[in-house]
């Protein structure tokens, strides 16, 4: 696993090359950030993780199937990567950072990606929680005063 990259994926490329076409500049990797975000954009007070469907475990990707092998560390692996996810997400949010997740499927299809970030930069999405996958979100919606829903 050391091998792995952390930063500067073919999926997180795919993106930050996405955001600059359409004009957006960013940060990358912003230390001292919750979770160190894959892409800052401080004038909109936003950030974007590009997660890697299996390591993230993105639930009903064909991505995200777990190994037949060591079957419980690749569990617990997983699961400590989601909960460390979730804590990183309440912690921007407590910071007043909106964030979007992109799952790395996603970025097959950049069209309908760039109009998804467009929404997203653009405040589209008010009162809605960003970074949808289709399969359930586990997160909590905030109503429009701030309350949850």
């Amino acid at each position: 696993m050391s091998r792995i990259k952390s930063r500067d994926t073919k999926p997180e490329k795919r993106v930050r090359s996405l955001l600059h076409r359409m004009g957006y500049r960013f940060r990358l990797h912003k230390k001292g950030m919750p979770g160190h975000p894959d892409i800052v954009l401080p004038r909109f007070q936003k950030v974007v993780f590009v997660h890697g469907c299996f390591w993230h475990g993105h639930e009903g990707c064909a991505r995200a199937s777990r190994p037949s092998s060591n079957k419980e560390y690749w569990r617990n692996k997983i699961a400590k990567n989601k909960a460390r996810d979730a804590q990183v997400l309440k912690d921007l949010d407590d910071l007043g950072w909106k964030y979007e997740i992109v799952w790395e499927c996603e970025t097959k299809n950049l069209d309908a990606l760039a109009e998804r970030l467009e929404r997203f930069l653009q405040g589209e999405e008010d009162g809605e929680v960003s970074g949808r996958d289709g399969a359930g979100d586990d997160r909590e919606h905030e109503g429009e005063d701030g309350e949850d829903a």
